[in-house]
């Protein structure tokens, strides 16, 4: 039987926070949840567009309750001042949906506190922002999934480089980047189950979503390249091998609502090599599944970023 988003369970009384959700999959994402009657945070990098996005979803659900807050991924700080917003306020957290990512940045950028650009935005920002929710995290005993891709196929943890300062190519950066999420998945959930954290810790993958992130990346940004996709690529060929975003955000809403997902899931597509399909259980590369090298990674997060799960 196809998972379809009538199955996610009654939201109401839930506080959900998606990140990157004024676009692409987070954007479908947070209208379902919203929908279903949560209260869902959009946490975005330009608070503008945050608020065009939840004008759009209350157009399709009127009833929706929703805040738009400020949240670059990439920096350290603007994660710091939305965690301490979120302490404030003191509402548990349900469900943590760590969605937003960049893709194949060229040429290689820096963030402020030192770190590359894809690595901050689509891992350390993560990791930093779910260590500084615990507290409210395991309040509401919250479902935190973790966006990883298809790509974590070819990820390759540099572990005397993860920062890629030398030999720099945007394609493996933004692989390892996505191993890496759902390495952190894994290992949160063995974690939280060896410690009693009461969180639910899964991954999800939304295989090929026709999103606005391929186009952002280094091919989309050529003349002749994107002459190709428009006359070749996206008529003739994107349709067999790709899906809509809304059907990309399906994995994620079943990994962060469906009652029967364990602790510990990878949920992804299921046809065309998990590049399209209905959800169901994702394959993790058995390189993904080294428990010493999540471990080893965990540890050395923390210690660069300065948090502390507990």
């Amino acid at each position: 039987m196809t998972w379809t988003p009538r199955d996610i369970p009654e939201q109401t009384g839930r506080l959900v926070i998606v990140t990157g959700a004024n676009s692409g999959t987070g954007y479908e994402t947070a209208l379902e949840l919203a929908r279903k009657g949560a209260e869902v945070v959009l946490a975005v990098r330009d608070v503008n567009r945050g608020k065009a996005a939840a004008k759009r979803i209350r157009r399709e659900a009127p009833k929706a309750r929703l805040r738009v807050e400020a949240l670059d991924l990439s920096k350290q700080r603007s994660v710091t001042a939305f965690a301490e917003r979120m302490l404030a306020d003191g509402s548990p957290i349900h469900a943590l949906v760590n969605n937003a990512g960049i893709m194949a940045v060229e040429p290689r950028q820096e963030t402020e506190d030192g770190h590359e650009l894809q690595w901050a935005t689509n891992y350390l920002g993560h990791f930093a922002l779910t260590a500084r929710l615990m507290p409210l995290l395991k309040a509401g005993s919250a479902r935190v999934v973790q966006l990883s891709s298809i790509m974590h196929r070819q990820g390759r943890l540099r572990f005397d480089d993860l920062n890629y300062r030398t030999g720099y190519k945007p394609w493996p950066v933004y692989q390892q980047s996505k191993l890496a999420m759902l390495m952190f998945g894994l290992e949160l959930d063995r974690r939280s189950q060896a410690n009693g954290w009461g969180l639910t810790s899964v991954v999800a993958h939304p295989g090929y979503a026709r999103t606005g992130l391929i186009g952002s990346g280094p091919l989309g940004r050529r003349p002749v390249s994107r002459a190709m996709m428009q006359l070749v690529y996206r008529p003739f060929i994107e349709p067999f091998i790709s899906h809509s975003a809304a059907d990309g955000a399906l994995p994620i809403l079943m990994a962060a609502t469906d009652p029967a997902i364990r602790p510990g899931a990878f949920v992804g597509p299921q046809k065309a090599k998990e590049m399209k399909g209905p959800p169901g259980p994702a394959k993790a590369e058995p390189h993904a599944l080294v428990e010493a090298d999540a471990a080893r990674l965990f540890d050395m997060t923390e210690q660069e970023l300065g948090v502390r799960f507990a």
